[in-house]
């Protein structure tokens, strides 16, 4: 009878140990892949997502996120280059989980100083493999093109014409009408410089700066002066990126959008996560969560392009009429290695011009 009851006992042991795994087995498979775009089934109940950003302009797809995932998100709006600078004087110190947009640059550049943490997510298979980095230290969320905008009332009452190209734009008849931001804070204009220097070539492109320098009486120290002032009339002509929101303000404002006719400087805008962040399992999980289709789409209204189709075949954004044949043929594998030596000639031109009022 001892025996009978010792092998039941061993029966009903092996059989809850079964059910356990079981159990752990069905729990796991909750958090696989539930829907195209390797979007996963995760619970952040409790922690929250720090995000450094360039604007405040994507916090409905934060909070979809969010909603999601049931986590909170915290935000802090700097540009590309001042979260570089800080991040190095720093130490490498994260100063959040994520950091989303910017000009690529930065984010060569901070890979390179071994400030991000990789991560190679599977939905980035139908990536093109330019907006990615094969390492994944970095994604593309979409592109930044640059042109200007124009003020017609300044234009006119200077008896100017509008600039249809940079060639234009570097004629002397529009000294002190011309305003760009310090490259070295925005990587809109830093894409402008270098997409200049692929353009033109290095001595011919360093010839060219020095002539549109000597139009630009100061550059701003935010990226987004160069629209604001010149619409306000500070100025006939801001070196600004390009997106539905210029094409709105022009319309409301009697302003000119202008695509250079000759070329125009392009730079993907970057999604990383910090190394070391306390969160990067979360910053993990939302680069999943931007790169499915239906955000990649929404994330193309929110920044009002219609360059995200560029990443990413497929996906829709605006119609605002960009040539694409006539982007600069860049080389972006030197973005990042070259902006201090770019950044330091740039200097030089520039004097105490550089973000001084």
């Amino acid at each position: 009878m001892k025996k009978l009851s010792f092998k039941i006992l061993s029966l009903l042991l092996l059989l809850s140990v079964f059910m356990v795994g079981c159990g752990n087995k069905d729990k796991e498979t909750s958090t696989k892949d539930t829907s195209a775009g390797n979007s996963k089934t995760v619970d952040f109940e409790g922690r929250t997502l720090n995000v450094v950003t360039t604007s405040d302009a994507y916090v409905d797809l934060f909070n979809k996120f969010a909603e999601k995932t049931n986590c909170k998100v915290e935000f802090l709006s700097m540009s590309s280059g001042e979260v570089l600078a800080k991040v190095k004087a720093e130490g490498g110190t994260p100063m959040a989980d994520l950091w989303f947009g910017g000009g690529l640059d930065a984010f060569m550049d901070a890979k390179n100083e071994g400030l991000l943490d990789s991560y190679k997510s599977d939905a980035t298979e139908k990536v093109d493999s330019k907006y990615k980095d094969s390492e994944g230290y970095w994604y593309s969320k979409g592109l930044t093109v640059v042109g200007f905008l124009v003020n017609n009332d300044v234009i006119k009452d200077k008896n100017l014409e509008i600039p249809k190209s940079w060639s234009d734009l570097a004629d002397e008849k529009y000294k002190g009408e011309v305003i760009m931001s310090d490259p070295s804070i925005s990587g809109t204009n830093y894409a402008a410089l270098k997409g200049l220097l692929d353009m033109y070539g290095e001595e011919e492109g360093w010839k060219y700066i020095e002539k549109l320098n000597a139009n630009i009486d100061f550059y701003g120290k935010r990226g987004k002066d160069p629209q604001e002032k010149t619409s306000a009339g500070e100025f006939g002509v801001g070196i600004i990126p390009v997106d539905k929101s210029s094409f709105d303000l022009a319309k409301d404002n009697n302003l000119t959008v202008v695509y250079p006719e000759d070329g125009i400087p392009w730079v993907p805008e970057g999604v990383a996560v910090f190394k070391d962040s306390k969160n990067a399992d979360i910053a993990k999980a939302f680069i999943d969560f931007m790169l499915e289709d239906a955000n990649l789409e929404e994330l193309a209204k929110l920044d009002g392009k219609d360059t995200n189709q560029i990443i990413k075949s497929g996906i829709k954004g605006f119609d605002l009429g960009l040539p694409a044949d006539k982007l600069i043929k860049e080389d972006l594998s030197t973005f990042g290695t070259s902006r201090e030596t770019v950044l330091n000639k740039w200097k030089e031109i520039a004097g105490n011009k550089a973000s001084v009022e």
